[in-house]
């Protein structure tokens, strides 16, 4: 049960993740019936739910599978690179338009905050997200990157904002110049970058 046929689960349970990616970026959560994901997938309901027990379970399935991971991307075709470029780089396209699975973070942050069934397993994706952000800061400050006197947790939290508001405020609700928008990520970066003694005293050593 929860097979198709000649196709293994793993295989089965992999195309309900792509359709739900599709069909929640497409219709949101409240539009997307379990139905409309089933049917996407070329599979019955009772297949469906021998996977995933329920529309929320698959919401934050989908995301987890096939949601935007930009920087982990980037860090691992690139691992030599220093975090600030990356978060530099990542920050700079932020503000570019984005596919529709671009969108599947906004529709489960909707839904859990109308839904409890949603809002459990997001807040286990987001502290994820923000856990795994915060040890790449913890690697940039031992590294001399970044000022080791910053809360990781607090910065974590700080991309995170980034990342979601640009998930909401896209380009044909409000754009911003390119260049500009990278001049003042070069400030931000180098505000957070460590300074010295005498740059944070004004003596002269």
């Amino acid at each position: 049960m929860g097979r198709i046929a000649g196709v293994t689960a793993a295989e089965t349970r992999a195309r309900l993740l792509r359709a739900a990616a599709d069909v929640f970026a497409e219709r949101g959560y409240d539009g997307t019936r379990v139905a409309d994901i089933a049917a996407a997938a070329g599979v019955s309901n009772g297949a469906l739910y021998a996977h995933f027990g329920s529309k929320a379970e698959l919401l934050v399935a989908a995301l987890r599978a096939h949601g935007r991971r930009v920087l982990a991307d980037l860090l691992a075709a690139d691992p030599d690179r220093s975090i600030t470029d990356l978060l530099l780089l990542v920050g700079r396209w932020l503000p570019r338009r984005r596919d529709a699975r671009g969108f599947l973070v906004v529709e489960a942050l909707v839904a859990a905050r109308r839904d409890e069934d949603v809002a459990w397993p997001m807040r286990d994706y987001m502290g994820e997200r923000a856990g795994w952000l915060a040890g790449l800061v913890r690697v940039a400050q031992t590294g001399g990157e970044l000022d080791p006197a910053l809360s990781p947790n607090a910065l974590a939290h700080f991309c995170l904002l980034l990342a979601m508001g640009s998930a909401l405020v896209t380009p044909d609700l409000h754009a911003v110049d390119d260049k500009e928008w990278a001049a003042l990520l070069a400030r931000v970066a180098t505000a957070l970058a460590p300074t010295d003694f005498t740059a944070q005293t004004g003596e002269t050593q």
